[in-house]
């Protein structure tokens, strides 16, 4: 298992940052202004996530995905752990996420990270996706946002 920053030649894994963010058109408005870092196993990407520059000194963890086939292996946990490196390696002092009100296992890995609660976009989802989100029997409609401080 290898995590690796995307080089610019490379095409970035549109299809896993869909399994995070069903909504193509939000992808899009993120994806090309922030770093991106995979994960390869055996030669071939099975996660990935984003760093997206938000105001000085701060920077977004957007979108982690791993393959649902490989899901469950501690990857997810690995990649947040990388990104908090990488961020404070960049020297970025704070480092935030943003993630549904129904995604119950994202919220714990998080916090287990390190990450804190400092607030809630109320209906996010509903204002910003076409289509309704559900995940383990939740609506998801509000975006609840973590920091750390690094």
């Amino acid at each position: 298992m290898q995590i690796r920053e995307l080089e610019l030649t490379e095409e970035y894994p549109i299809h896993l940052f869909l399994l995070a963010d069903p909504e193509l058109a939000m992808v899009e408005s993120y994806v090309y202004q922030s770093k991106c870092f995979v994960l390869e196993e055996n030669h071939e990407i099975v996660g990935a996530y984003l760093l997206l520059p938000t105001r000085p000194k701060t920077v977004e963890l957007v979108n982690i995905a791993v393959l649902t086939k490989k899901q469950g292996r501690g990857y997810g946990k690995e990649l947040v752990k990388h990104a908090v490196e990488t961020a404070r390696t960049l020297h970025y002092k704070t480092i935030e996420i943003g993630t549904g009100n129904s995604g119950v296992q994202q919220l714990s890995l998080y916090q287990k990270c390190g990450f804190r609660i400092y607030g809630v976009d109320l209906d996010f989802f509903t204002r910003h996706y076409k289509e309704p989100i559900f995940e383990n029997g939740i609506q998801c409609r509000d975006m609840i946002r973590l920091s750390q401080d690094l």
